[in-house]
């Protein structure tokens, strides 16, 4: 073989090797592909002084390669009567993690119901158990007490929603009413279903469907305050404005309050990027947009958020809201992977739990966190399929 051919191989070999080092740099950076190292344990798990983080419990449902959106493992969380009650959408299923034995470490994992179109939000109230899908919300009851739903019970409550675009639903009871959330079905734009971006209230039979509030560009979690029953809501901004822009936000939601996407987002900023005509003045402000309660850092990726009301805390963290961050992809550096606690005095954002992410791989993303009977805190993550329990110690 001459040894221009040799050279022209070698010369192929390296371009090849470089575009395939760019396209690894790339989905790692800018699709969040990353590899997930999962072990039994929880030893790389910062947290402040005083606290323990367990697994409670494991083999939920994992994946080796963590990417953008949800991942295979449990999301959403709810406890009635002491169990832990947690969907799995993947698996079309919700389960219940009974602790029988009092160890602190689930006994089993118990299917209450499955076969289901993409189960997320889940919440009881009155013998009902509310389960929002992607297409449709129904509820089922237990009324034997078997951690199985009764079979005949199921009831369509909520059908023919929109579908597609991000696909997850959350439901919640507050007050004899029912709420959900739905994103949008794109990136940024103007959407034709009224329900999407935006917050729904209906009945408990899931009649006077209406928008609650909207602008809301994908509002996952919502957490009804303990002491003055107003509503927060979580919300993930949109893509490519770069690593820093928009933020992520925490919002307080009120009746037909519009938060601005996709005109606006954050402080009331308008986003030019998307809606290109000449304007005076604020739009935002002008058009009566409600600005974010707090801004956080873009591309975190905020879900499951809860106030703290129990009492095995330290005093300094009673009120105080936890937010899960289910890490970004959109984001040349990546960020979140952690959960979060807000001051709701100060609205100070700290780390509370940080650790899953690495260098280049990642072992976990928090999805969703409640307050236990004991006043412990269970962190679910779909990533590495676990449900974290974290408790202080002192």
């Amino acid at each position: 073989m001459s040894r221009l051919l040799i050279g022209l191989r070698i010369w192929w070999i390296a371009v090849v090797f470089i575009v395939i080092v760019l396209l690894v740099v790339f989905s790692a950076n800018y699709l969040g592909l990353r590899p997930t190292v999962a072990g039994p344990d929880v030893e790389g798990i910062d947290l402040p002084p005083g606290f323990v983080i367990d697994v409670y419990a494991d083999d939920l449902g994992s994946t080796l390669l963590s990417f953008g959106g949800p991942s295979p493992g449990p999301r959403m969380m709810m406890i009635k009567d002491g169990l832990l009650f947690v969907s799995i959408p993947n698996k079309g299923l919700v389960a219940v993690l009974p602790d029988r034995n009092g160890d602190d470490v689930a006994d089993e994992v118990q299917v209450f119901i499955s076969d289901l179109d993409y189960p997320h939000g889940i919440d009881h109230y009155d013998g009902w158990f509310y389960i929002a899908e992607e297409s449709r919300v129904i509820r089922v009851r237990d009324d034997d007490n078997d951690l199985v739903a009764d079979e005949g019970s199921l009831e369509v409550i909520i059908d023919n929603l929109p579908t597609g675009g991000h696909y997850t639903r959350t439901v919640k009871v507050h007050d004899g009413e029912l709420y959900l959330s739905l994103g949008s079905s794109c990136n940024v734009c103007y959407e034709s279903n009224e329900l999407r971006a935006a917050i729904s209230k209906s009945h408990l039979d899931g009649s006077n469907l209406t928008v609650f509030a909207e602008g809301l560009r994908n509002s996952v979690g919502l957490a009804f305050h303990p002491v003055t029953g107003e509503l927060y809501a979580t919300e993930n901004g949109r893509d490519w404005l770069g690593d820093d822009l928009p933020p992520d936000e925490i919002n307080l939601i009120t009746e037909d309050g519009d938060y601005g996407w996709p005109d606006c987002y954050g402080k009331n900023i308008y986003d030019t990027e998307f809606n290109t005509g000449e304007y005076a003045g604020n739009p935002c402000n002008d058009t009566g947009m409600i600005p974010s309660f707090v801004d956080l850092q873009a591309h975190s990726a905020p879900l499951g958020l809860t106030f703290y009301d129990g009492d095995s805390f330290p005093e300094e963290y009673h009120g105080d809201l936890f937010v899960c961050f289910h890490g970004s992809w959109n984001r040349q550096e990546p960020t979140g992977y952690k959960v979060v606690s807000i001051d709701m005095d100060t609205r100070e954002v700290s780390d509370f739990a940080t650790g899953w992410l690495g260098a280049a791989t990642i072992s976990g993303r928090p999805v969703d966190v409640i307050v236990a009977d004991d006043g412990s805190l269970f962190v679910s993550d779909d990533n590495a399929g676990k449900i974290y329990r974290i408790y202080y110690t002192g």
